[in-house]
């Protein structure tokens, strides 16, 4: 063979592939000085350190010290609670081994859990009378609910997937939800700047009208009482809950306030009488069956309608009572609850808020099926006369129904805003403007029944809150710009003192008086239509619930498809 001639293609391939075998045989049977112990091929040992954990999380320990406190304090333990408020057997947790392990090595590649400190804030998801939705629950037998390794992220996890996957969430606030302690400084080694990570999607939830439902049943503290007072409804239980910045020990430091205990810094006869936490339950059970029936009325977002359910109510129904429920004597009160529970659904009224802004009265019904927020005043509670108390409550509620696409029924008889010296200094017109600006910037549909007096600003807001507007008087109607009631001593002020000279000042106001009523008669106002329609109050609710049925099937379509496009973008927060 010539010395330039080349070996044969075949024999070069053959050689290439020799040595390509010879390296494949080198990582599949590798020479080991020292064999590694075999691992069961079905993950067994994982799936059993992941079952042990999960037991141990399950399981509470009656010599845990925050156990104990849990129990002589009369309160449920965090697992009980999902039990308790959740379908039976529903929940599947998230993040079910997330908290602080010792392990210990047993071999090489193997080790065991020999002690394990669960996460102290649970969540997951599950069932609410049939509907999904996420929870968080805190675990105050664990370090008071502080932060531990594994909550931060949780939660932030957690209101993540409530958005990307629109369900509803609801918080058992006991303790600080994750907040902040000074002994986290010495774990960790240093000082941090807070941070609240979960706050910029709790906004967006709250905006998008995804529900955000809070129970109080313990101290709920710092991060904890924010987490609970920013949710769309918040119900504190009377017996257990209590709601501050602060406890007693930091306030006492800071304020030199001592002998404080929970419930005068923070409890229920502060918090619920204040508009801090919306409603009270005398119990844990009473908590979670508000929660329940307050998600029965609201969508699980502001993409869909509100569920509407069967009606066994006519929706034809007469009361002949509403005729003769508003006094012919305009300065005599009558109950105001009685024409709303007359008018919606049997069984269907919720009210929101009944302890704190008592002029005002608001909350959830159903006409025909179909939810519905209800606005009414309270004459029984200064005269009906709007205070600061009392706007800043119809302007959350007003909020709430604009996100959640909940229709507007209200049932005037507004005098004005509050006067006097308490009214001023309690910032009354501020909080009246604010009530006015929701009711301008919102656009859910709202109809009026005018059962009585619409006088004034507020009662201009009220009215006149859509173009065009949709409502119906009673024929107990009285309206203008003021009162009667020192309407005339401002109006005919001169001519009174021109009468009192003459000792006939009384009778010149009774005179007057008579010809006003005369003229306000509100046939008068229905003759040059400035009254569209005044039904026969027993009537009310085949209205009612005739415009009810219209905003679902035309109105609530088109709305929900303006959000969808972004032509209207309601706000909560």
């Amino acid at each position: 063979m010539a010395k330039d001639e080349k070996p044969s293609p075949t024999a070069a391939t053959r050689d290439q592939a020799t040595n390509r075998l010879n390296q494949l045989a080198s990582q599949i049977s590798p020479k080991q000085k020292n064999p590694k112990p075999n691992l069961p091929a079905d993950h067994s040992d994982v799936l059993n350190q992941i079952k042990d954990l999960r037991i141990i999380a399950a399981t509470p320990d009656p010599k845990n010290r925050g156990y104990i406190r849990q129990k002589q304090a009369g309160k449920l333990w965090v697992r009980e609670r999902i039990e308790a408020l959740l379908d039976s057997n529903t929940f599947t947790e998230i993040g079910s081994v997330s908290g602080t392990v010792t392990w210990a090595k047993t071999a090489p590649r193997c080790e065991k859990p020999v002690s394990f400190i669960p996460s102290n804030n649970v969540q997951g998801a599950g069932l609410l009378r049939g509907r999904k939705v996420l929870l968080t629950a805190d675990d105050f037998s664990i370090r008071s609910g502080h932060a531990d390794g594994a909550s931060t992220g949780k939660t932030v996890y957690v209101e993540k997937l409530a958005i990307a996957l629109r369900l509803p969430v609801v918080k058992l606030v006991d303790g600080s939800s994750g907040g902040g302690s000074v002994t986290t400084i010495k774990k960790e080694g240093w000082s941090y700047l807070p941070h609240v990570a979960s706050f910029p999607f709790v906004v967006q939830q709250l905006n998008m009208g995804i529900p955000n439902l809070g129970a109080v049943v313990g101290p709920a503290i710092g991060l904890g009482a924010a987490r609970v007072v920013s949710c769309h409804f918040s119900v504190m239980a009377a017996d257990i809950g209590a709601l501050f910045n602060a406890g007693p020990k930091v306030v006492e430091g800071a304020t030199f306030e001592e002998g404080l205990d929970f419930q005068n810094l923070g409890g229920p006869m502060v918090h619920c009488m204040n508009g801090t936490i919306d409603n009270l339950a005398a119990n844990e059970a009473e908590c979670y069956e508000q929660l329940r029936i307050v998600l029965s009325y609201l969508p699980n977002s502001g993409r869909e309608a509100p569920p509407v359910i069967s009606c066994t109510d006519p929706e034809h129904r007469e009361d002949i009572a509403l005729r003769s429920i508003i006094p012919r004597r305009q300065a005599r009160m009558y109950d105001a609850r009685s024409v709303i529970t007359s008018v919606v659904d049997q069984d269907s009224w919720f009210e929101i808020g009944a302890l704190w802004g008592r002029t005002a009265i608001g909350g959830l019904a159903r006409l025909g099926g179909r939810p519905v927020g209800i606005i009414s005043l309270n004459c029984e509670v200064n005269g009906g006369a709007l205070d600061a108390a009392g706007s800043q409550k119809l302007t959350r509620l007003l909020k709430l129904c604009d996100v959640m696409n909940l229709p507007i029924l209200q049932f005037l008889d507004v005098p004005g805003y509050a006067i006097g010296t308490v009214a001023e200094r309690t910032a009354t017109m501020r909080w009246g403007v604010e009530l006015a600006k929701a009711y301008f910037s919102t656009t859910v549909p709202v109809f009026n029944v005018v059962t009585r007096r619409v006088f004034g600003v507020a009662g201009g807001v009220m009215l006149g809150c859509r173009d065009p507007v949709m409502q119906v008087a009673w024929p107990s109607g009285q309206w203008g710009s003021l009162p009667l009631d020192g309407g005339i001593e401002v109006g005919h002020r001169h001519e009174l003192r021109e009468a009192e000279k003459v000792g006939k000042k009384e009778e010149r106001y009774q005179e007057l008086e008579e010809e006003y009523l005369r003229l306000m008669n509100p046939v008068r106002t229905a003759n040059a239509f400035g009254v569209e329609e005044i039904i026969d109050p027993k009537d009310t609710r085949k209205v009612c619930c005739s415009w009810a049925e219209h905003v679902y099937e035309v109105l609530i379509r088109e709305r929900l498809a303006d959000r969808a496009s972004g032509k209207i973008s309601p706000t909560f927060a």
